[in-house]
């Protein structure tokens, strides 16, 4: 089964639009399929209509949330109910078209776990957005510690497996994108161009989107933290070009030496910033609980084990154990 989930938030005037879209690219897809809408607290006559679509269509399940929980809590929700062997995320604007759903699903079909939409391009008539939103992805690419693809959202499809090996993940502020690249597993690429939205206005706040890209940075860059690493090596740099001015000058000697001890001393507090920052990324480590590392398939001579066949195997191992406990307790 292919699933489909897609956050909702007042979009009353395109969610039929949206759903003959998506049915049509869906049809296309030789398999059974579910779309799962996630009603996020909307205050129109979104969760009518999606109820009204349920009751038109078999495939529709709509999760309705009990409030407005944002972006990333719509879409866990929807990750947590889709019972797909492979799951596709989109948003609920048709920026997102359906019709690339059925090359994804070809990908993942050919071998690939995760199956990434890249944007060739994009249209946007929000001027601001047009302009922000690539400066956000040349930020990201030059600070994030781990390499995500860039112009690349949540559009795009994961299999069971690394959706299980996400869900795991404890972390609350997500990046949905950077986790979907950090599991890893087989990937391929889709790429598409973007449209503007079909109808109604953006439902993101610009706040909410600022929340958004620090979410992005801090979840995968020590950079920010290590940054009074790199201004207190610039000021000793400065402190040490003025004493060596100082002590070749003669009629300055008294400036170059009073700028020299400022830029020593103003270095001092950065250095003791940037230990405490690399303390700080490791508490932050340890809090989100991230696995050392995740395994996709362990090949043997006699079997082949998959991840969900791991766990079975260590649950038989541990109630071996527990028989032999209580067959022969410790002395």
């Amino acid at each position: 089964m292919i699933s489909v989930v897609i956050p909702i938030y007042n979009e009353e005037e395109i969610i039929s639009l949206l759903h003959r879209a998506l049915s049509d690219a869906m049809d296309k897809v030789d398999d059974n399929w579910e779309v799962v809408y996630v009603n996020d607290g909307s205050d129109d006559s979104s969760l009518d209509l999606l109820r009204q679509l349920q009751s038109d269509d078999s495939h529709v399940v709509v999760v309705d949330l009990s409030r407005n929980w944002g972006h990333m809590g719509a879409l866990h929700a929807g990750l947590q109910t889709a019972r797909g062997d492979a799951i596709v995320l989109m948003d609920g604007d048709l920026q997102d078209p359906p019709d690339i759903v059925p090359k994804m699903v070809a990908a993942w079909r050919g071998g690939a776990q995760v199956v990434t939409a890249v944007r060739r391009s994009r249209q946007e008539s929000r001027k601001a957005l047009a302009m922000l939103f690539p400066l956000f992805y040349k930020i990201l690419g030059a600070i994030s510690d781990y390499p995500i693809p860039l112009n690349a959202g949540i559009f795009g499809l994961i299999d069971r497996q690394a959706l299980d090996s996400i869900n795991s993940l404890r972390e609350g502020n997500r990046y949905l994108p950077g986790l979907r690249a950090w599991v890893g597993y087989r990937t391929a690429v889709v790429y598409y161009d973007r449209q503007d939205r079909v109808g109604g206005e953006g439902k993101l706040s610009f706040i909410s989107r600022i929340k958004y890209a620090m979410d992005a940075i801090t979840s995968f860059s020590y950079k920010p933290l290590r940054l009074s690493f790199v201004l207190a090596g610039i000021a000793v740099f400065i402190a040490a070009v003025m004493g060596v001015l100082g002590l070749l000058s003669d009629s300055n000697a008294m400036e170059y030496g009073l700028f020299a001890a400022i830029f020593f001393m103003t270095s001092l507090p950065l250095f003791c910033v940037g230990i405490l920052g690399e303390y700080l990324g490791r508490v932050y480590d340890e809090v989100r609980q991230r696995p050392l590392s995740i395994i996709n398939r362990v090949y043997r001579t006699d079997q082949m084990f998959t991840t969900q066949q791991l766990d079975s195997e260590k649950m038989r191992a541990a109630m071996h154990d527990t028989v032999l406990d209580k067959l022969f307790p410790a002395a």
